[in-house]
């Protein structure tokens, strides 16, 4: 491997889109040639079955499939990092076949459920473990379980590293000093709040960018690594709009933005499935184009 897990976790999780046919099918294959640039660029490690791989709106079987095809595409070239989530039967049956698959690690969506107990994930984390045996990343959308709560996760053994997606640098900064000093720390808000989350102490960072401007992601990632903010967030301005795009309604774009681009790049991966927008409206649209032209992205 390119890279070791702990490297990887290090370094730009990159989170693939789940490529789909005209007839809305699965077609996985269609993401060679996003997997082979974003490595060749230097990806540290593809993930399969995040939220930019529109997790919620495949079933357990399509995710199934796809941890088993991308495993495939990555040919052990980077460390994989597998999406979990749903019940936490769907999570314990899709965790077993991504260790099978050859995933090193597993990044373990927040539960949606309403009703759901900070101390209700402890056993979901440790039901999981048991099923896959492998290292696991948290996912942390909502940071309101409390510092006290993270650290009860964090210290369930397996846990690894924490993506922290939540626009809260300093309850990062808190929850990472509550935590074993050995748990890696990820921005989980892509490539414009990375800055800020290195300043508390994070490492990496996520990113959809990489299926359309991999090179991008790893000039973002030097800098920040070299602690030149002054580059990084120049760069970071340069792609911007790209996160713009994603972030309009409510969120709602955000795969739409990055599919949109690939289909106006000769890469088409399909459209999205509702809930999630599709297409882009016309002024969204305008804005991309301009993006792309502006960079001269191919």
């Amino acid at each position: 491997m390119a890279h070791s897990l702990e490297q990887a976790l290090t370094g730009i999780s990159g989170i693939l889109v789940t490529p789909l046919d005209s007839d809305g099918e699965l077609a996985p294959q269609r993401l060679v040639p996003i997997v082979d640039r974003a490595l060749e660029a230097g990806l540290h490690m593809p993930v399969v079955n995040g939220n930019t791989g529109e997790f919620y709106s495949l079933t357990t079987d399509e995710a199934c499939t796809m941890v088993r095809e991308v495993s495939g595409i990555v040919n052990g070239r980077a460390p994989l990092l597998a999406g979990v989530g749903r019940s936490v039967r769907d999570a314990c049956r899709l965790a077993k076949v991504s260790a099978d698959a050859g995933a090193a690690a597993l990044m373990i969506h927040q539960p949606p459920d309403p009703f759901v107990a900070p101390r209700g994930i402890v056993d979901y984390l440790k039901a999981v473990a048991d099923a896959a045996g492998l290292p696991m990343m948290l996912y942390l959308r909502n940071d309101a379980i409390g510092t006290a709560a993270i650290a009860e996760l964090c210290a369930v053994e397996g846990v690894k590293g924490v993506k922290w997606a939540t626009p809260n640098p300093l309850k990062l900064a808190e929850a990472k000093a509550a935590c074993d000093p050995t748990i890696v720390w990820v921005g989980g808000l892509a490539e414009v709040w990375a800055p800020a989350f290195y300043a508390v102490g994070a490492r990496g960072f996520t990113s959809g960018l990489i299926n359309v401007w991999p090179e991008r992601s790893l000039q973002i990632h030097s800098a920040l690594e070299a602690s030149d903010y002054s580059e990084a967030n120049r760069l970071i301005s340069e792609m911007k709009a790209f996160e713009e795009v994603r972030a309009e309604e409510m969120n709602g774009t955000n795969v739409t933005g990055v599919k949109a681009a690939l289909m106006a790049l000769g890469r088409d991966c399909g459209p999205t499935r509702p809930p999630a927008a599709w297409p882009l409206t016309a002024s969204q649209q305008a804005k991309l184009d301009h993006f792309i032209a502006r960079n001269a992205l191919t």
